[in-house]
């Protein structure tokens, strides 16, 4: 385990495994009233926490599945990565793919943080790239 630091604003959840292997810790709406996701929509929902996550790391905000699969609830810019050196609140861009309306309320479960390493590239300038079968083999180049 890592030690991450979080500040719980006044009726903030703190994110929390839901079973002894869970990659993901939950993380849950904190907001003042209902917030209705029409279809086709979006909203940014705020979760009342800010973190302090080392260096060398990062979290990754992830949908949840069962939201995805029963009201086609899912996340924007998945997976959302919160940097190390970010200090300000963790907010969760939920987007609505289903057809009917998806009301978020406090306290709901609406997405999932798992903790990453981070590797920084040095990054080198060259003449050419080393070839490959693939080389620039782009999108559905190996078929169907």
């Amino acid at each position: 385990m890592i030690p991450v630091r979080i500040t719980v604003l006044s009726g903030a959840s703190i994110p929390a495994y839901q079973t002894a292997g869970a990659a993901g810790a939950d993380v849950f709406a904190c907001v003042d009233g209902p917030v209705s996701i029409a279809p086709g929509t979006v909203a940014l929902i705020p979760t009342g926490i800010a973190v302090q996550i080392p260096a060398g790391y990062e979290a990754q905000i992830r949908p949840r599945s069962g939201l995805a699969l029963r009201h086609g609830v899912t996340c924007l810019n998945t997976p959302g990565t919160i940097d190390s050196d970010y200090r300000g609140e963790v907010k969760v861009i939920l987007a609505n793919l289903g057809s009917e309306v998806f009301v978020v309320e406090c306290g709901m479960r609406i997405a999932q943080m798992v903790f990453a390493r981070v590797f920084r590239a040095e990054f080198v300038t060259v003449d050419a790239l080393s070839q490959t079968e693939r080389n620039d083999g782009g999108f559905g180049h190996s078929g169907i």
